[in-house]
């Protein structure tokens, strides 16, 4: 019986501890691209017209003066920051979604993650849109 045996195993391969029995949760994902890939399609579309929209912004005040311009200048300016943060969070969880392990046990933390995505940006673009002073 060499050293590295199993207990239980008496060297002829019929033992209890001979071969141990794979756990399901740690087999292979085939299907683990569908959830971050229709992520993908989705939050870099939204990410790429809240930011136009966002640039468009400043126009809504090109004929304000005065104090009417600069309440609208501060918020757009806060605005901006916060729009730009959102949609790098958003960025940073979708990037997530692709990194997590492509293992069954994982998948329930991978689709939540690219779900998680495109709400980041409306939720992004709903917050910049109500913390910019309108004229």
């Amino acid at each position: 019986m060499s050293e590295n045996s199993h207990d239980g195993d008496s060297g002829t391969g019929t033992g209890t501890g001979s071969t141990p029995a794979t756990d399901p949760a740690h087999a292979p994902d085939r299907r683990a691209w569908v959830a971050p890939l229709i992520s993908t399609v989705v939050t870099l579309p939204l990410g790429l017209i809240a930011l136009f929209i966002g640039g468009l912004t400043p126009m809504a005040c090109d004929s304000c003066n005065g104090a009417a311009a600069d309440r609208f200048d501060a918020s757009f300016t806060t605005a901006w920051t916060v729009l730009w943060i959102g949609l790098l969070i958003a960025l940073a969880v979708l990037i997530a979604s692709w990194a997590v392990p492509h293992q069954l046990r994982h998948a329930a933390r991978r689709v939540g993650l690219a779900l998680a995505s495109p709400a980041t940006v409306v939720v992004t673009f709903v917050a910049f849109m109500a913390l910019v002073d309108w004229p």
